[in-house]
């Protein structure tokens, strides 16, 4: 979602509890992406050109490849709520690891159509087909990514309880559809109007948390002033799980826009959400001002209904102005929790620093920082941090907190039980009906070049530099198979998970693979009159000829 989406409820809270609530706009200025580094946005390449920061994410991820029809635009996954240790936190970094300490958020992804959206080189996008595919560095062939269709990001955000999040509930999990889009004209270097910047930044939301009913809690659209009811949790009403419930998530296109449903098989309820125009969302409208030293453009947004980009997954299937490479993918947000004894104030600087920075607070603490007595306040574990990005690589995500990593009846006790998904399986396009697939292969990503701007040796953007794991890290996630009632299904956390049956390596050099070469869009000039393109390190990746972790399905012998 956007910057530190987890402060609404402690906002909603404060302007029913105090005289001086924070008024609507506000509270809005607190969900930009392009503002301060939180982990709910999706990871944008080129941040500091846009944004004049950094601001991006730790994002291990999975991604599924299919050249059949349906793989890209339709899926479902077996998805396992994971649950946190008896021993609960403790702020000298001793007691349990919860979840919400080692990831804000975990999230299924697609892209998706948006004709307004970056690249903006036509206003036209027509879903669920592989026309789209744009991805020739070369600016004279016909399928150079200059000339790529409008693309928005779906990131199915499942939100963990007791921390600081757009959920922030003491107990239960909440998800939501965030699409995001980027308001850029890559090929004639232009931005969006500065009117829609200060509103709603560059990088730009539509929101809507599941509910059992599937009807929005208010509109979804970024220009929607109703910030209670868009980001409010509503007994009900919005759709809410507990730790362990094992869930059918589904995701599919309908002639109003992509519909997720989420099934709760252990609680037996439902929840859903579609991209339609009826449920609010809109694209923002991407009309640069004429003259940007005068600006004169208001801001404004067009009720759209979200569809999936292509028909099919593959290499060849990304957002072009995306860090990552992909378009149906799992990914774990990690890197945005990092103690902190004391605050100069709420969501200010670290003063005195936690466990993790024995010789004071670091450049990487001075924002989106919450006292333990504050977050206490609404329920949520009592545990002071920073949520901003970690980019020392030395909070609580990078060491040996996760499940996995130890002794098995340690980790029992004090580390959470890990993510377990499914492999997804897709119908054919078209055949709501038919046969479920198996993807055909899979692959390992991790944008790590993105961020090890702070490393030393710093990585650029030629992987010069660039290490995985990261310096400072003493620990990085990894994906890893065990046996499940489909099958099989994949974990995240240590090489030692109990039960494990593969772990590609047992650490993330391996697993992760070599340096990732993207090309992304550069403007027209007088030496490049159709524009460019430039080839930069953003990921590791390793793709297998194979995915190891089938279902039950076809054998994908057709793909």
């Amino acid at each position: 979602m956007s910057v530190l989406a987890g402060l609404l409820l402690f906002c909603a809270l404060g302007a029913a509890q105090t005289p001086s609530g924070l008024d609507s706009a506000t509270k809005r200025s607190l969900f930009r992406c392009d503002e301060i580094n939180s982990g709910f946005c999706t990871e944008v390449n080129h941040s500091t050109e846009y944004f004049g920061h950094y601001s991006g994410h730790d994002e291990p991820s999975l991604i599924f490849y299919s050249n059949r029809k349906g793989s890209g635009n339709n899926s479902v996954y077996h998805v396992t709520i994971p649950t946190d240790p008896p021993t609960p936190p403790q702020q000298d970094g001793t007691g349990g690891t919860f979840n919400f300490q080692l990831h804000p958020a975990f999230w299924l992804g697609m892209a998706l159509c948006d004709s307004q959206s970056s690249p903006n080189f036509t206003t036209v996008c027509n879903p669920d087909t592989d026309a789209n595919i744009f991805d020739n560095p070369d600016a004279n062939a016909p399928d150079f990514i200059g000339h790529h269709p409008g693309a928005a990001f779906l990131e199915l955000q499942f939100y963990p309880p007791g921390g600081l999040n757009t959920c922030s509930d003491p107990t239960r999990w909440c998800v939501a559809m965030a699409i995001f889009s980027f308001g850029i004209r890559d090929l004639a270097n232009q931005v969006n109007n500065l009117d829609c910047q200060r509103k709603v930044g560059l990088e730009t939301l539509n929101f809507a948390f599941l509910t059992v009913d599937g009807k929005a809690q208010s509109d979804a659209n970024p220009l929607n002033p109703d910030i209670f009811g868009q980001f409010g949790v509503f007994p009900g009403k919005t759709f809410q799980m507990n730790p362990g419930d094992q869930l059918i998530v589904a995701l599919r296109d309908t002639p109003d826009g992509l519909r997720v449903k989420i099934d709760d098989l252990t609680a037996r309820t439902h929840g859903s959400m579609t991209a339609s125009i009826v449920n609010g969302f809109a694209q923002v409208d991407f009309v640069p001002d004429p003259d940007p030293a005068q600006p004169s453009v208001t801001c404004s947004v067009t009720p759209y209904a979200f569809h999936p980009m292509y028909a099919t997954a593959s290499e060849h299937t990304r957002v072009p102005w995306a860090a990552h490479s992909y378009n149906i993918a799992f990914t774990d947000e990690i890197g945005h929790f990092e103690l902190c004894d004391a605050v100069n104030r709420e969501g200010g600087r670290c003063i005195k620093a936690g466990v993790s920075d024995p010789g004071g607070p670091d450049l990487d603490d001075r924002s989106a920082c919450f006292s333990g007595g504050f977050l206490g306040l609404f329920g949520l574990q009592p545990i002071g941090a920073c949520i901003g990005g970690d980019f020392d690589f030395d909070g609580t995500p990078y060491v040996d907190k996760w499940p996995g990593t130890g002794d098995p009846v340690t980790d029992a006790l004090l580390k959470p039980a890990p993510i377990r998904f499914t492999s997804p399986l897709f119908r054919d396009q078209g055949d709501e009906d038919g046969e479920l697939h198996n993807y055909r292969r899979v692959a390992f990503e991790t944008d790590l070049p993105d961020i090890e701007f702070l490393t030393n040796p710093q990585c650029d953007i030629f992987g010069n530099g660039c290490t995985n794991p990261p310096t400072g890290d003493r620990f990085y996630p990894i994906f890893s198979t065990a046996r499940h009632e489909d099958g099989c299904a994949w974990q995240l956390g240590g090489p030692h998970i109990p039960g494990t049956t593969d772990n590609f390596g047992g650490n993330s050099t391996t697993e992760y693979g070599d340096p990732l070469f993207l090309f992304f869009i550069t403007p027209i000039d007088a030496t490049h009159p159709n524009g460019g393109s430039i080839g930069i390190v953003s990921d590791y990746r390793r793709v297998l000829p194979h995915n190891p972790c089938r279902n039950n399905g076809d054998n994908g012998s057709a793909d």
